[in-house]
């Protein structure tokens, strides 16, 4: 498992469309990765997972990641969340 926590820093949080861009990126890794907030944990190549979780901006989430590119993965998000989800 590999695990980082990080701030989302755009105003709007993750909304629909910066969550589509988290899942498309997330479907990119073999990985299970989960999106937790609070106590909340989900699958975080899930839209309606992602979206359950209601992240505002200013809050702070951890990326959880298990398998063959765990690693990769949540630095891959971790950097995509750092972008304020500009389109890469």
């Amino acid at each position: 498992m590999y695990v980082k926590d990080v701030t989302v820093k755009n105003q709007v949080g993750l909304h629909a469309r910066p969550a589509t861009f988290f899942i498309q990126k997330a479907n990119e890794f073999k990985s299970s990765i989960w999106l937790e907030k609070e106590e909340r944990r989900v699958n975080a190549k899930s839209l309606l997972g992602v979206l359950s979780l209601g992240i505002m901006g200013d809050t702070e989430i951890r990326i959880i990641a298990g398998g063959v590119d765990e690693e990769q993965a949540v630095n891959a998000l971790v950097a995509l969340v750092d972008s304020g989800f500009a389109e890469v």
